[in-house]
């Protein structure tokens, strides 16, 4: 089993490095990494360039900030594993949670499983996660996902979406930014498929640490929701 890994990255200097290590230091399944840099202002590029190449399977320099969604969909056509996970360079997601994610694809046979924050135990390592308006739209957005394509999700916004790979060739991604998340849910429900989801651990990042995510992402993700609910 190959496991294609993607990494979009825009600006994480500080954690690029770490990242890259904690994902080689899963030696229990065969790795394809797909780094993906978003035309990085902030040497980022310079350390991928420098220190990474050598340990990354394909490295893809975006010539222009488009966003997470666009990064993702730049890494797609590379992908030679069976099944793939989306993994952010910022450490608020630690690849140990590798192991659990992947035992839910083939010990039970499940096309995709998210890795959910809420279920996870302790809820969250770090407080920053729990900001009003953020704790507000993580909920809002999850609820409504779960009424709009029927799922029973408790974490609908995360970053660990895991799936088999067979998958790229039955829907068609267009989101550039954030919103990859909702449309990556609703896109996948449509096609009939039940996801399921498994604890992970979270340790999140203040706008200071250099969290990116704002209030107008989470209002344009209730919006792509609802676009590709009504859309055929």
């Amino acid at each position: 089993m190959l496991l294609s890994i993607i990494i979009p990255c825009f600006n994480e200097s500080n954690t690029i490095k770490k990242v890259i290590d904690k994902v080689n230091n899963q030696k229990y399944v065969e790795k394809q990494i797909i780094l993906v840099d978003d035309n990085s202002t902030d040497g980022t590029k310079d350390i991928i360039k420098n220190d990474l190449e050598n340990v990354i399977d394909k490295v893809i320099y975006q010539s222009v900030n488009k966003g997470k969604g666009a990064a993702i969909r730049a890494a797609l056509p590379f992908v030679k594993g069976d099944t793939v996970i989306i993994q952010d360079a910022d450490l608020e997601y630690d690849p140990a949670d590798y192991k659990i994610l992947l035992d839910a694809i083939h010990k039970m046979n499940k096309m995709v499983v998210y890795g959910s924050r809420v279920l996870g135990k302790p809820r969250y390592k770090n407080k920053n996660f729990t900001s009003l308006y953020r704790i507000f739209f993580n909920h809002a957005l999850t609820i409504i996902t779960n009424i709009l394509y029927d799922q029973r999700l408790t974490d609908a916004h995360t970053c660990y979406k895991v799936f088999d790979a067979s998958l790229i060739s039955k829907i068609q991604l267009v989101e550039d930014d954030f919103t990859f998340c909702p449309e990556f849910t609703a896109k996948i429900s449509k096609l009939g498929i039940k996801i399921h989801e498994v604890p992970i651990s979270y340790n999140g990042r203040s706008y200071q640490e250099g969290k990116k995510i704002k209030m107008s992402d989470g209002l344009r993700a209730v919006y792509v929701l609802f676009k590709n609910y009504i859309s055929n």
